[in-house]
């Protein structure tokens, strides 16, 4: 996410006093109330969908997510290359390359 768009994002929180509610569980809560209704854009069809509604839910999270970034004092970058060098431990391409299963199964 560029640098502008986190500034947005800060400052429509900002502007709105809405630091108050954003405690860490709080804002977990409102990744997953949002995420449930993303997968809800594909309840009935897996090629049939609004793109409109599936990018305004997205967005939901992942505004959400850089809230959480923020209340934590964590960056994206970091965390997700932390995950990445861990998923690729767990599943090696020789092994994983082409299988659905999970790392202990592999």
């Amino acid at each position: 996410m560029n640098q502008q768009t986190i500034d947005r994002i800060r400052k429509f929180t900002e502007d709105r006093d809405w630091d108050q509610y954003h405690s860490p569980e709080n804002l977990a809560k409102s990744i997953v109330i949002e995420a449930a209704e993303l997968l809800e854009c594909f309840q009935w069809s897996d090629n049939e969908y609004d793109l409109q509604h599936v990018k305004e839910e997205l967005a939901d999270v992942l505004v959400y997510s850089r809230n959480l970034l923020d209340r934590l004092g964590l960056d994206e970058d970091e965390i997700v290359n932390m995950k990445m060098e861990q998923n690729e431990k767990k599943y090696p391409v020789d092994k994983a390359r082409g299988s659905s299963a999970k790392y202990d199964q592999l």
